[in-house]
């Protein structure tokens, strides 16, 4: 049963149900991810809208190099969501059953780099420090394109701001009052939508919770835990794949 749980998580096969068990798994992985990150380089690498307001900042106060750096992280996070976009559709056009799978343990490869970039912050800092941001601005972009594809675009797993702008707008249609004739029918929220998007902000809150703790309490090693959540929600699949390609 177990096996049948993980398999479907990262599986060929999608159901809404698994789309949003997997949007929610990675959520909190996210926020691990990204308040770990801060703590270990002082910088949030999720977002990507303060990026960008960071770079025209720049520019305009002439601190160029600060805005090549911007572009930079932008572009890492770009190239990560191209890069499970390649990987998806390599995957499908061979016809393997973890198509899915093939970007998350990507993932998981790059967050035990991640680990090792961090034990060596100390010694070259101008040099792991800069190559840790792209790191995890890469990963970032990564995961969030993992779940935008396979959810159409309905979940995101590494950024709130939509999450809670659309909770927002849920929440404004249950109070809503439906007084007497309205044209159009009464305002309904979707209370489905309401309940997955509050469950997304709230693992995305613990997962912040558990990486900074964690990371202060044993340091890099707090992507450990993570990377193995991340092999099991994937080694399924992939180890079918395989299976089919050897025989």
């Amino acid at each position: 049963m177990p096996l049948i749980f993980l398999n479907n998580l990262t599986g060929r096969a999608r159901t809404r149900r698994t789309n949003r068990q997997l949007g929610c798994l990675l959520a909190f992985v996210a926020g691990a991810i990204n308040a770990g990150g801060f703590l270990a380089v002082q910088r949030y690498t999720s977002h990507m809208t303060g990026i960008v307001s960071a770079i025209a900042d720049d520019l305009v106060v002439g601190q160029f190099v600060l805005v090549l750096a911007g572009a930079a992280f932008l572009a890492a996070f770009i190239a990560g969501a191209g890069t499970t976009a390649v990987l998806v559709n390599w995957a499908r056009g061979h016809g393997m059953h973890g198509e899915f799978a093939l970007p998350v343990i990507f993932e998981a490869a790059l967050l035990l780099v991640f680990g090792v970039l961090g034990a060596n912050l100390n010694v070259l800092i101008d040099l792991f420090v800069p190559t840790t941001l792209l790191l995890l601005c890469y990963i970032m972009g990564l995961q969030n394109a993992i779940v935008t594809k396979i959810s159409r675009a309905e979940i995101r797993t590494t950024h709130m701001t939509g999450v809670i702008t659309d909770l927002g707008i849920e929440l404004g249609r249950l109070v809503y009052w439906n007084h007497g004739q309205r044209h159009g029918g009464p305002v309904r929220a979707d209370r489905d939508r309401l309940v997955i998007l509050s469950t997304i902000l709230a693992l995305f809150l613990a997962g912040g919770v558990v990486g900074a703790w964690s990371f202060k309490a044993i340091g890099y090693a707090a992507a450990l835990p993570i990377v193995a959540l991340l092999v099991a929600i994937s080694v399924v699949p992939l180890i079918s794949d395989f299976r089919k390609l050897v025989r």
